[in-house]
């Protein structure tokens, strides 16, 4: 064999693809924070085309692609791809948009409203990406959303706010609800669907801190800390050994073994603890725990029981008398899951009666919309015997509330709403067909993306595809999830003056809940 060098592969005269669900780091931004060099967004500024007006999803500047990993991982050189292309959206001119007063074609900002005191760096980043935020730190009543709510097109909660479906019905506007939080119940998902709103959660970012606070208050709970800590605090030295464990040795009983109960299973057998789970469907476990058959299999087991499920209706009400009274005798209850699965007059009962040696609350059926006064019995007859109890932990919704949680929420969900109002991407939403086509770059002249959510019904794609026969289609996915379906298609050789009756012949197209041209 000659040691002539191997002769280079043949360059194929095709351009790279960027992904809009994951944009490289260094596709520019209006707001150049990173100090990257200014590249094209494209030859024609759509905002700049005379007799076009757009309307309720309007124009914004694609988020900066931090979120899309190291640029080591990527080891692909800056001039070698071309540039996504910032996108804006058409629709009809019926639409009320607040014109700024040094342009002479009307221009609208996308509005996005923050409540419940969500991370200021999601809050930044949005502002960042071109919308206008307004940020508030308290949860807003059903009242106060019909009142507010129907001037914007995304919206932000945690767990307090309720998006009910009369809120829904009065904001024709909105297009995406992101919860920044793991639950999702405090949304209506399914008329959120029917009219066309994604909606877009954390599912894993806060679950490390809700397994650290399980496990510190287990060991809070087996030493009986916080009365010890009162009883100093009242001036009052009570050093007692009875009834005080140390947890290596003692069985965990973890109801749900997803990413926090699997996360807390690690933990506990770290320190030396004996795991058991129950779950309704069979998952492999992680270290030595054990997948039990029943839930009062594992209750009559277990020293320690905690839950981590979701609030759905097989979930509500799944521990009550029944369920304390199968616990061994001296065992000790968690929940830092959600407030209506847990009958809290009846843990009150089996504390009263002594059958259980300490309980740890952190979430209930009603709370309080804001911090201050307000943890009493109008929110239900239990609190104040609660209240009175000892050993019992009681804290209010703090499961997620760490720095790092609130940050990585705040930048997951952040960066969800951005890819969905900028680029049509649906990937994480929870209620919605999961949909993605790469990014419409700089290269792409005379490019529309289509946004379609519309009724599962047969023959959609056929008529949207007679519609667009004039054109190329150069990519196009269309998924569905119940009687929702969403197609995303990229066309190419379109004219301005063609944007209009493109959009108006989709949207009048009889399954249609929502159609958006971004271009």
């Amino acid at each position: 064999m000659s040691g002539s060098q191997p002769s280079a592969p043949q360059q194929i005269g095709r351009r790279n693809s960027v992904s809009a669900s994951d944009p490289p780091n260094y596709i520019p931004i209006p707001t150049n924070t990173r100090g990257l060099p200014p590249l094209s967004f494209g030859p024609t500024s759509p905002a700049a085309v005379a007799g076009l007006s757009t309307s309720p999803r309007m124009s914004v500047s694609p988020q900066q692609g931090s979120f899309a990993g190291s640029v080591g991982a990527r080891a692909r050189s800056l001039s070698s791809l071309a540039a996504a292309r910032q996108l804006t959206a058409f629709l009809p001119a019926a639409y009320p948009l607040v014109e700024e007063a040094e342009e002479t074609q009307r221009h609208g900002q996308l509005k996005v409203l923050l409540l419940e005191n969500i991370n200021v760096d999601a809050a930044e980043a949005l502002k960042r990406a071109g919308y206008e935020v307004d940020h508030f730190t308290k949860a807003f009543s059903e009242e106060e959303l019909l009142a507010k709510l129907p001037g914007y097109h995304a919206i932000g909660i945690r767990s307090k706010t309720k998006i009910t479906a009369a809120v829904i019905d009065a904001c024709p506007q909105l297009l995406a609800i992101g919860c920044f939080c793991i639950g999702t119940n405090q949304v209506d998902l399914v008329h959120a669907a029917k009219h066309g709103i994604a909606v877009f959660n954390s599912p894993f970012s806060n679950s490390r801190s809700v397994a650290e606070l399980v496990i510190g208050e287990i060991i809070a709970l087996s030493r009986q800390l916080l009365d010890r800590a009162s009883e100093m605090r009242a001036g009052l030295w009570n050093k007692v050994s009875k009834g005080c464990w140390e947890i290596r040795g003692k069985t965990l009983g973890i109801v749900g073994y997803g990413h926090i109960g699997a996360q807390l299973s690690v933990l506990a057998e770290s320190f030396g603890m004996s795991v058991i789970y129950y779950d309704v469907v069979p998952i492999m476990p992680l270290g030595t725990a054990r997948q039990v058959d029943t839930l009062e299999d594992m209750l009559r087991a277990a020293d320690f029981v905690t839950l981590h499920v979701p609030e759905i209706p097989d979930t509500i009400g799944m521990m009550g008398e029944a369920q304390f009274a199968a616990m061994k005798q001296g065992a000790f209850f968690i929940n830092n899951a959600r407030g209506k699965v847990v009958d809290l007059s009846a843990l009150a009962a089996a504390l009263e009666s002594g059958h259980l040696a300490g309980a740890a609350v952190d979430v209930y059926p009603k709370e309080p919309g804001s911090n201050g006064p307000g943890f009493s019995d109008a929110l239900g007859e239990f609190i104040p015997r609660l209240r009175k109890l000892p050993n019992l932990i009681l804290t209010p919704h703090i499961g997620g509330s760490t720095e790092e949680a609130q940050r990585a929420i705040g930048s997951e969900v952040a960066t969800a709403l951005t890819r969905y109002l900028n680029y049509g991407t649906s990937l994480g939403a929870v209620n919605f067909p999961e949909v993605d086509l790469r990014a419409i770059t700089a290269d792409d002249e005379r490019h529309i993306r289509v946004c379609h959510v519309h009724r599962n019904e047969p023959g959609v794609l056929r008529a949207i595809n007679a519609i667009l026969g004039s054109h190329n289609i150069e990519k196009q996915f269309s998924d569905s999830k119940g009687d929702i379906a969403y197609l995303m298609a990229d066309i190419s050789g379109v004219g301005q003056e063609e944007v209009k009756d493109i959009y108006e012949a989709i949207k009048g197209t009889r399954a249609n809940i929502l159609t958006r041209l971004l271009y």
